[in-house]
């Protein structure tokens, strides 16, 4: 590795670092209350230092937002592709993608709790960040419901934005449920709640043709 490399992966590591600081403090204290020299002894790193990762407490925030959203979004579309991959249909790959963001949640609960928070504070300067990377999240439900709606396996008569929506949410508040007042079911419990719910609720939204058997 060559000292261009190295540097590269110091770099991410300590932004790792700020990251995970940041996100956790954050969410225990909220935004405003949480100051550049408590993430950097959080962090074990010099205060010059986050400045010169970001340019302001609030950069830091939006970048935690995106990397933290972006990240959930990619195990999404994973657990998607490899539920196609194994020839799943798409209500399967929907059941795969509720159970990668459980997972997700379950790893990283102070950013759920953070997102969760902040999605109801419409006047910080990120809002339009948040809204980009929420859109991002709920691009790939979209996308399999939409399919599935093109295959048959829902009916047409879905409402895709509003379904993926809600799918999202139900996701992000059961998981959040468990953590603060049920922390003695497992995420397999969970999901097997969402499970039913999904195959119940969606999966069996379809109409059969008139004068079927």
């Amino acid at each position: 590795m060559d000292s261009s490399d190295s540097s590269s992966t110091r770099r991410q590591n300590t932004r790792r670092k700020l990251f995970e600081a940041a996100v956790t403090l954050i969410a225990e204290q909220g935004f405003s209350s949480t100051t550049v020299d408590e993430i950097a002894e959080r962090a074990g790193v010099a205060k010059g230092t986050v400045y010169y990762n970001f340019a302001s407490k609030t950069v830091l925030f939006e970048e935690l937002l995106r990397h933290g959203v972006e990240l959930l979004s990619d195990a999404l579309q994973r657990a998607a592709d490899e539920t196609a991959g194994r020839g799943g249909g798409r209500v399967e790959a929907l059941d795969a993608m509720v159970r990668a963001g459980l997972d997700f949640i379950s790893r990283y609960p102070a950013l759920a709790q953070l997102y969760a928070a902040e999605l109801w504070r419409t006047n910080r300067a990120w809002q339009p960040t948040l809204a980009q990377v929420r859109r991002r999240a709920l691009a790939v439900i979209e996308r399999v419901l939409a399919e599935a709606v093109e295959a048959g396996e829902l009916s047409s008569e879905l409402d895709v934005p509003l379904t993926a929506a809600a799918l999202f949410g139900m996701v992000l508040v059961a998981a959040l449920d468990r953590q603060s007042f049920q922390p003695e079911r497992s995420v397999d419990e969970v999901h097997a709640a969402l499970s039913q719910l999904l195959q119940g609720r969606v999966g069996g939204g379809i109409r059969q043709p008139q004068g079927g058997v």
